[in-house]
């Protein structure tokens, strides 16, 4: 009772002002709408780790629990999500306790080594403990997802002849969508290469996780050197962008098309050639060496002739040479020394010998050239451009005449630096472009509606739920609380108020709402004796009904 009638004074005032109570309504339908909102889409979840292990699983979840971070399992992936606003945090804290540990080993396994453990268990532990570092390191490659390790190491032999080089083998497990290129494959055979000792990258095989092999051998289409193959698709792309930044500004964006296959020789040469000169004249000759040797030789004459009365006649008279002045004296004073000496005139002349020599030694003319010939040199290029029809003034795809495309023709050539010497080649097609048509995709296919169509679902759904909140509780309440009201408010204006006659509609309607206000509180301050009075009329007109009250209102009490 006491309640009911604390109660009974928020009423009346709720009754008495029907626009406070609808706004109240409107505010309680908006938060409820809001909370229902929030409550629907929950915290927002973010990959923590992806692929884990299920020894790091679950040495994850437990370290997860620990720190009461909620966490959930992604569907149809092995990934572990926590709320995104805790995901760093949650990442520093698990690297603080050293997880995830990956599902390799490495050399940890070394750490512990058993004591007594034979020499062959070492060397598996320690090849595996190689193996799982390998793994590790290649696993860090951006596209890696997972990579397994296989090393074949070979008992080293005392013989030469009988010694086997190391092999390795590779498993890469990439992630969807991703592929190495051959710059990263091979990066990845040399960095196995390098942490064995003796293992060739010829030796090491490379799969992926399709069965794939990426390390093809040398001369099958990845032993070229991923250098020059840059190199050369370098050099086509950059004469293609050359020949079309000189084609867009005459014929405009996307009417000129160009291709260019380029014959770069990579084959490295070096030449050494030593040449000599013919011999100079002797004036312009550099003269290395001169030797020169003088001898003369002079003494008596022994006996001559056979013997007998010819070989007593005196000898016959010399003759003086004529072409050296010099021998002629030298020979004029030995004559003499020698008649002198034998005493007269008549004594026999001495014979004398005479020898020069000489020997000049001259520089050699030679020419050495040592010629190192540049890798990457264009042999031969092959060029193909395809010029669109223009539209003119009409807006009509029109031909080009043939001048125009031969200056077009000449521009390409100086743009490609055309070489017939070289060999070059060049097409120029002169054709209308063929517009793509894009298949047409089905309305309730099209990912846009899709959607569209969900976001829409979405807002009608709320619309559907507030809609249910106004005409299902917020409007029958407001109907029952201002039942009363509308009635006496109704009856106003049915019958009218006294002293209205004659006033315009809008003073007329606030001078009703002025009465109702009055009679409405007139009526909450004299209710009580409203009440009171029904009560008394009614015991005077029907007192059986009055004492059937009395008497079960008894029964109540002494129950």
């Amino acid at each position: 009772m006491n309640t009911t009638a604390a109660l009974n004074p928020f009423l009346d005032r709720m009754k008495s002002a029907p626009r406070a109570l609808l706004l109240v309504g409107a505010a309680l339908l908006v938060a409820v709408i809001v909370a229902f909102a929030l409550w629907s889409r929950g915290p927002e979840y973010r990959v923590l780790f992806a692929n884990l292990a299920e020894r790091d699983g679950g040495a994850i979840v437990a370290a997860l629990n620990q720190m009461n971070v909620p966490y959930r399992f992604a569907d149809g992936s092995a990934a572990l999500m926590v709320p995104a606003e805790r995901v760093h945090e949650t990442r520093l804290a698990l690297a603080a306790q050293g997880l995830p540990r990956g599902g390799s080993v490495g050399f940890e396994l070394l750490d512990n080594a058993k004591f007594g453990a034979s020499q062959f268990t070492e060397q598996v532990n320690f090849q595996r403990a190689l193996e799982g570092e390998l793994a590790r390191s290649i696993a860090s490659v951006q596209s890696v997802r997972e990579a397994r390790v296989h090393l074949a190491l070979p008992r080293q032999s005392m013989f030469v002849r009988d010694r086997q080089p190391p092999t390795a083998s590779v498993m890469l497990q990439l992630y969807p969508g991703r592929a190495l290129d051959e710059a990263q494959v091979a990066a990845i055979a040399h960095l196995v290469s390098a942490s064995v000792p003796e293992l060739n990258t010829a030796n090491i095989s490379i799969v992926d996780q399709f069965g794939r092999l990426l390390s093809l051998p040398v001369g099958e289409g990845r032993g070229a050197d991923p250098a020059e193959f840059r190199r050369l698709r370098e050099i086509e792309r950059g004469y293609a962008q050359r020949i079309e930044a000189i084609l867009v500004p005459l014929l405009g964006p996307g009417n000129a098309h160009a291709q260019v296959t380029a014959d770069v020789d990579f084959s490295r040469r070096e030449e050494t050639q030593e040449a000599y000169r013919p011999n100079q004249s002797p004036d312009q000759a550099a003269v290395r060496s001169r030797q020169s040797s003088d001898s003369l030789q002079s003494g008596a004459p022994g006996p001559q002739g056979v013997p007998g009365a010819l070989t007593n006649q005196p000898p016959a008279a010399t003759t003086a040479p004529l072409t050296d002045p010099a021998a002629q004296a030298n020979a004029e004073g030995a004559q003499t020394a020698a008649a002198v000496g034998t005493g007269g005139a008549n004594a026999p002349a001495i014979p004398t010998t005479e020898r020069r020599d000489a020997t000049v030694n001259y520089e050699v003319d030679r020419t050495i050239t040592h010629l190192r010939h540049a890798t990457g040199t264009v042999a031969r290029l092959s060029v193909a451009v395809i010029v669109n029809h223009l539209p003119d003034a009409e807006g009509n795809l029109q031909a080009l005449p043939a001048e125009q495309l031969e200056r077009l023709r000449g521009l390409v050539m100086q743009a490609m630096g055309y070489s017939e010497a070289r060999g070059d080649s060049l097409e120029l097609l002169h054709s209308a472009f063929v517009t793509p048509v894009e298949p047409e995709v089905p309305m309730w296919q099209d990912p846009v509606i899709i959607d569209l169509a969900k976001t829409a679902g979405g807002w009608l759904l709320f619309l559907v739920i507030a809609l249910w909140l106004w005409f299902g509780l917020a409007r029958p309440l407001l109907r029952r609380q201002t039942g009363t009201a509308g009635a006496g408010t109704a009856g106003i204006a049915a019958g009218g108020l006294p002293g209205m006659a004659g006033l315009p509609p809008d003073e007329e309607a606030e001078e009703a709402e002025r009465t109702i206000a009055a009679a409405a509180k007139a009526r909450q301050q004299s209710r009580y004796d409203e009440n009171l009075q029904t009560a008394r009329d009614l015991a005077v007109k029907d007192p059986r009904a009055v004492a059937a009250v009395i008497r079960t209102w008894m029964e109540k009490d002494e129950s």
